[in-house]
């Protein structure tokens, strides 16, 4: 099982230092994570500051939740089909006359 990520506030607090001056570099080194990790934060928060264009965190994490359910839709769809598939080979469908009795 993977990493889920750096808690919120501990990226909030690298984010702090290293908009009170401190170098991106050092700081990753010092807290042993990638440069390219602070840079995405950094870019994520003026996203979220509404600095440069882009998806906002809480739009991510929306569309991320819409993908989810679309692709549990989606397997569920493919089953119910597979299903009506084998039905009608086992059941003959109905004319739709009916017999009178």
């Amino acid at each position: 099982m993977g990493r889920r990520g750096y808690p919120a506030q501990f990226r909030r607090k690298v984010l702090d230092l290293v908009q009170a001056g401190r170098s991106v570099t050092d700081v990753a080194h010092d807290l042993d994570i990638s440069t390219e990790t602070i840079y995405a934060w950094r870019r994520q928060d003026r996203i979220d500051q509404s600095l440069i264009p882009g998806l906002t965190s809480t739009e991510k994490s929306e569309l991320a939740a819409a993908n989810k359910r679309i692709a549990a839709l989606e397997a569920e769809l493919a089953i119910h089909r597979r299903a009506s598939e084998l039905l009608g080979k086992v059941v003959p469908p109905k004319d739709g006359s009916r017999r009178s009795r």
